[in-house]
């Protein structure tokens, strides 16, 4: 068939590789200049099913309560006269008893580690450089009754499969000896071997390159999607301002701008931008950077190495599609990462960015058909999207081509979001 994607992210990009690799003529669309350049550009790049857990938990309300209040904290809440917002909201504290938390996170971790194994497939395949390390991942806890709870709640990942352990404080500085100076504020950690990270922009650029060299991919950039047309219960073409496409299938892999398409469609997608900040901090000639990826898991502040680099991220705030950026929103993670490492890089030269994570209520994507039936979704993939995109790929492949994907779907089509 001829298929159009819509959106050039990891999300896009995957799905337009696996279609090509199908023998499906692609081409995608995107209206940045080349692939990756919004919320793939600096992600956390950590393929983490040891962290696959949905943020819609029992202690999610009273922090974003907090947040009205103070900067230091995971979550945050922006008022703002924003009808969607708290729609979205709504839906979002409904996912916060234990029990749907639990059942959500199931979802997310089956997907998460079917992903894991296909790009273990693609890194046997075709070897793109990203910066890929397999060491693992260190999940750092600050205080005992925390930590204890954490080792409770790792068996709905390790009851799906997730290879993890609990670790004494001097095991996590064995395992990470970069975590050293900060051993006093520690006081264990979960260890989860089989995690890894990479760089996902360079990642996903390169996985276009082969896609338009190798598999005749056709991309559409600096090209804006401005309308998807439909007659009854089929998609008829998509507008842009560089003129109009028609294929025999669609997908839409827009992330946060997935809701604005589906909306005139009559498509309801509960997907709502929550925002995110990152650092890129050079390492240059310091010799305390940490090996492996890993999270503070008080304050949620990720890291990873990619290369030479140190990446640093943290927050997710509620506010709209604000992309602002400045020295409060960036203060605490800054100097929270300072004390982790503090001979990590050279901070003072870190690169600055702000992202927005395309996220549902309930932490799940939403993949499949669509009610039009030549239009299909992939999107909502939220914080860890980097770690979930190779497999929703290939099962939105499969479903375009009448197969049965590799693993149950349940929780993640359109009809559960």
């Amino acid at each position: 068939m001829r298929i159009v994607v819509l959106g050039a992210g990891v999300v896009g990009v995957t799905a337009a590789y696996e279609l090509a690799s199908d023998g499906h003529e692609v081409v995608v669309v995107d209206r940045q200049d080349k692939a990756a350049m919004e919320t793939s550009f600096s992600n956390a790049g950590m393929v983490s099913p040891g962290h696959a857990y949905t943020w819609a938990s029992p202690r999610a309300p009273r922090i974003l309560w907090d947040s009205l209040f103070r900067d230091d904290v995971a979550l945050r809440l922006k008022l703002r006269p924003d009808l969607r917002m708290w729609m979205w909201c709504w839906r979002f504290l409904k996912e916060c008893k234990a029990e749907r938390a639990a059942i959500n996170t199931g979802h997310k971790v089956r997907l998460c580690l079917y992903s894991q194994q296909r790009f273990a497939e693609i890194d046997r395949r075709h070897g793109f450089d990203y910066d890929r390390r397999t060491q693992g991942a260190i999940y750092v806890y600050r205080d005992q009754d925390h930590y204890e709870r954490g080792v409770g709640a790792m068996n709905v990942l390790s009851d799906n499969g997730v290879t993890l352990r609990a670790v004494s404080t001097d095991e996590a500085v064995a395992i990470e000896p970069a975590l050293a100076p900060d051993r006093a504020n520690i006081a264990g950690a979960i260890h989860c071997p089989t995690d890894e990270s990479g760089d996902c922009h360079r990642f996903t650029n390169a996985m276009a390159t082969h896609c338009a060299e190798k598999l005749g991919v056709t991309f559409r950039w600096s090209t804006n999607v401005t309308r998807v047309r439909a007659e009854g219960d089929r998609v008829v073409g998509v507008d842009t301002d560089r003129g109009a496409l028609q294929a025999d299938a669609y997908v839409l892999a827009l992330g946060c701008y997935s809701p604005a398409i589906g909306r005139p469609l009559g498509i309801d997608l509960p997907v709502y931008p929550v925002k995110g900040y990152a650092l890129t901090v050079p390492i240059e000639d310091h010799d305390g950077a940490p090996s492996m990826c890993g999270v503070d898991e008080k304050f949620l502040i990720a890291w990873t190495r990619l290369g030479q680099r140190l990446r640093v991220t943290a927050t997710a705030e509620f506010n709209g599609f604000d992309r602002s950026l400045g020295e409060r929103d960036l203060a605490h993670m800054t100097n929270t990462i300072r004390r982790l490492f503090p001979n990590g890089g050279a901070y003072e030269k870190a690169s600055r960015w702000a992202g927005l994570r395309p996220m549902t209520p309930k932490g799940t994507p939403i993949l499949g058909r669509s009610p039009k039936r030549n239009l299909f979704l992939s999107t909502g993939h939220g914080h860890i999207g980097w770690t979930m995109s190779m497999g929703s790929g290939r099962i939105l492949a499969d479903i375009i081509g009448g197969k049965q994907p590799d693993i149950d779907l349940t929780g993640m089509t359109l009809a559960d979001a």
